[in-house]
């Protein structure tokens, strides 16, 4: 971690980690790897989903899968449809498909991604994972998707979980830990306001790089407005879903990189009891 963010070293002392993948799958593993479902027509839906994603037709499907969960399914049944839907929600994301929440951008000479995502208020991580794209190179004429979402996170320290926001549209949740018994996670509403990839960790004493097994930091830190705090990875993934940190909230690895491609600087942390 750069010196310019000394907070990093104490927050080190209030924090952990959640989990959830990137979605990598083929598109029919969205339903089969979510089981079968109780309610016959519940069943004959998904199998008509399966066949839309099967097409590439993810924006039909996803309205299908919100369609059953307005069918008041069973509180099984409801879990499954509503995981499917999250890991679909997050393929879209990640893919070229514009929908209402972004538009196809032409590069213009003298762009670059940052200049882009700057202007757009986005991420460069997130442009490149929408488009595809293995480089920071860009050629004037390209189109692009660009987000125009605005991002915000919840955090629900009750069930131990984050949750992800495209304007009101939940995209995705995530389990997490948070505070241990007098290091309890404040509640409030906070911004983030730095983010780093693979911090170093400036605990009293020591100095701990990244890729240590001592690092709790994980492989991403993003700071809160509230000194000392944020969401960061971790080196205990058997902590998550539990109130173990000292005070901040930990995240799985491959969750915590998922969500900072997605996220901006000044996007809304919102913390419930």
């Amino acid at each position: 971690m750069l010196k310019r963010f000394p907070r990093v070293s104490i927050l080190a002392l209030f924090c952990f980690f959640p989990a959830i993948p990137l979605f990598s799958a083929e598109a029919s593993g969205v339903v089969e790897s979510r089981g079968a479902l109780s309610h016959p027509e519940s069943k004959a839906s998904l199998n008509e989903i399966d066949q839309l994603l099967q097409k590439g037709a993810f924006l039909e499907a996803k309205m299908h899968y919100q369609k059953l969960i307005g069918q008041n399914p069973s509180a099984e049944d409801l879990k499954s449809i509503r995981r499917a839907l999250e890991d679909l929600n997050m393929k879209i994301l990640f893919s070229p498909i514009i929908t209402s929440d972004s538009f196809l951008y032409t590069v213009q000479p003298g762009d670059s991604l940052h200049k882009i995502a700057k202007k757009h208020t986005t991420t460069i991580e997130l442009i490149k994972k929408s488009n595809h794209l293995s480089s920071d190179t860009i050629q004037s004429g390209m189109k692009l998707k660009i987000s125009k979402a605005v991002y915000s996170i919840t955090i629900d320290k009750s069930e131990n979980k984050l949750i992800l926001y495209s304007d009101k549209e939940l995209l995705k949740t995530y389990r997490v830990a948070t505070g241990r018994e007098g290091h309890r996670t404040p509640i409030g509403s906070f911004t983030v306001v730095n983010k780093l990839t693979n911090p170093t960790w400036y605990k009293a004493g020591a100095v701990v790089p990244p890729g240590s097994p001592d690092n709790i930091l994980g492989t991403r830190w993003l700071g809160f407005s509230l000194e000392s705090y944020g969401i960061h990875g971790t080196t205990l993934p058997e902590t998550i879903g539990t109130d173990a940190s000292e005070g901040c909230v930990r995240m799985l690895n491959q969750d915590v990189e998922e969500l900072y491609a997605v996220i901006p600087i000044d996007t809304t942390v919102t913390i419930v009891d």
